[in-house]
């Protein structure tokens, strides 16, 4: 495709992008703004900024709190880690909230809601002189997060056209790791209270956005409210001719309202081997440690000797990130799930390796002061190694292996374990720290990725560019010869 097509591509759909990525404006705003900047802001993602900055808030507050004179709150590390681990578990019962209430009030008010508790909370923050508004604060943040993610991708999957789904979708991730750039620059740099009031944007260029917002044409023709679905497809498809595209839906409604399963049904026989598969990638995801890096990054970092602050440290691990995020969106349709997995779990495993060397190296005696930057490196390395595809291809396989009736439980059900074991490592981060050293924590993220890369090998199949029928005859007939017969077939 020619650069000129693209843009033309990118004009015609700029309703849409400008849905997807800025909200909707006045008519001759809309215009004007729609196709200048739609490529770049995403009401959408600008939710995800907003409840990822929550995320990434820890790792330069937590220090300030505990090792600065006279901080606003005082903490101890025990206090740090509970801080730091609550937001996992509060996130879950956000991810229930969201399937609740999607069905039942739509996507727009649900996504809007989500930016309540983030408010409560920043203010919560700023105000706060006991560790008790922490906590409160911490867990609000978790319910937000689990809300935000359980409604972007319904949301943006229903608004969009083919064209400009994939795109729209990624930027989900660009935006997570710009909020954690953002984070990392400025919270260092600031007053506590400043950092809780500053990262108060996010919510606000949400809400100014996102308010001015269409519904969701699927969940208005879902509710029989067909003339405010035809509306909203005219304004997002830019043409008044949308009566094939609201037949198509209304008879994918139809039917899909007659297929829907329930969680019962994951944990049949037939299923066995897409649980182990959501298995192996929860795990495998979570126990590497990434969830300890970048919510711990400051900590870390101090504890590693280089010409670089922690602070200066941090900003580089978030630059690192944002360049690097992007390429498996690119590469994961042309060289495959299954090869991505292997390389990012091997490539992750040695930057562990380096890290955790370095750390036991330290805790014994040894000076390493003059190798800080090796681990530093290792540090990096396992960074980019895990976002080329630990951290985006499990996504793609958990939308391939489950039949359309039951794939909103499965994710679920992965976004619940997720919760659980992004709770253990941050809880139990802090503690292995403060109680045995760095090393500890970071050879169990070691040993727990290259045991994710024995069973990517053993277990996981290649999908790529497979139809999901196949894919599910792939996946009933795992390891064993397959029999054509007993192939699970899915729309």
């Amino acid at each position: 495709m020619t650069t000129s097509s693209w843009i033309l591509r990118l004009l015609l759909h700029r309703n849409e992008c400008l849905a997807s990525f800025s909200g909707k404006f006045p008519t001759t705003v809309s215009c004007i703004v729609s196709d200048l900047v739609f490529p770049i802001l995403s009401a959408a993602t600008l939710c995800i900024f907003m409840v990822v900055c929550c995320v990434a808030w820890s790792s330069p507050a937590l220090p300030k709190l505990l090792n600065q004179p006279n901080p606003q709150v005082s903490i101890t590390p025990g206090d740090g880690s509970w801080i730091a681990s609550i937001q996992a578990i509060s996130g879950i019962f956000g991810l229930i909230l969201a399937g609740l209430i999607v069905d039942r009030f739509g996507r727009k008010w649900p996504f809007i809601a989500s930016a309540l508790p983030v408010i409560a909370g920043w203010i919560m923050i700023a105000l706060a002189r006991t560790a008790l508004l922490l906590y409160i604060a911490r867990f609000l943040f978790g319910i937000s997060y689990g809300m935000a993610y359980g409604i972007i991708s319904i949301y943006i999957g229903e608004i969009t056209s083919d064209e400009v789904r994939g795109a729209a979708a990624s930027l989900i991730t660009v935006l997570a790791k710009l909020a954690i750039l953002f984070e990392y620059s400025v919270g260092p740099y600031v007053s506590f209270e400043t950092l809780a009031w500053l990262s108060m944007v996010g919510p606000v260029l949400f809400l100014l956005t996102f308010v001015w917002m269409p519904e969701s044409p699927h969940y208005l023709l879902g509710r029989g409210r067909i003339a405010e679905a035809r509306r909203s497809l005219q304004w997002l498809r830019r043409t008044m001719d949308v009566e094939e595209e609201l037949y198509c839906t209304r008879k994918s409604i139809e039917r899909t309202a007659s297929e829907r399963g329930s969680m019962r049904e994951l944990f049949l026989p037939a299923y066995r081997n897409n649980i182990i598969i959501v298995l192996i990638l929860t795990f495998g995801m979570q126990m590497a440690g990434i969830q300890a890096v970048l919510v711990y990054a400051q900590t870390i970092f101090s504890q590693i000797s280089s010409d670089l602050t922690d602070a200066q440290m941090s900003i580089v691990l978030g630059v690192v990130q944002m360049v690097t995020v992007s390429f498996p969106v690119f590469l994961v349709d042309r060289v495959g799930r299954r090869p991505l997995l292997l390389w990012s779990s091997a490539g992750s495993c040695i930057g562990l390796l380096l890290v955790s060397i370095y750390f036991t190296l330290q805790a014994a005696g040894v000076n390493v002061e003059s190798f800080g930057w090796v681990s530093f490196v290792g540090l990096l390395f396992f960074v980019i190694s895990y976002a080329f595809g630990m951290a985006t291809v499990p996504f793609a396989i958990m939308s391939e292996i489950f039949p359309k009736n039951i794939r909103a439980h499965a994710n679920a059900l992965f976004g619940i374990l997720s919760g659980v074991a992004i709770f253990a490592v941050l809880k139990l981060f802090q503690i292995a720290l403060d109680n045995v050293g760095a090393y500890l924590p970071f050879w169990v993220f070691t040993v727990s990725i290259g045991l994710t890369f024995g069973f990517v090998f053993l277990y996981i199949p290649e999908t790529k560019g497979k139809s999901l029928d196949e894919v599910q005859e792939i996946i009933a007939g795992w390891r064993r010869k397959r029999d054509p017969s007993k192939a699970v077939y899915v729309d």
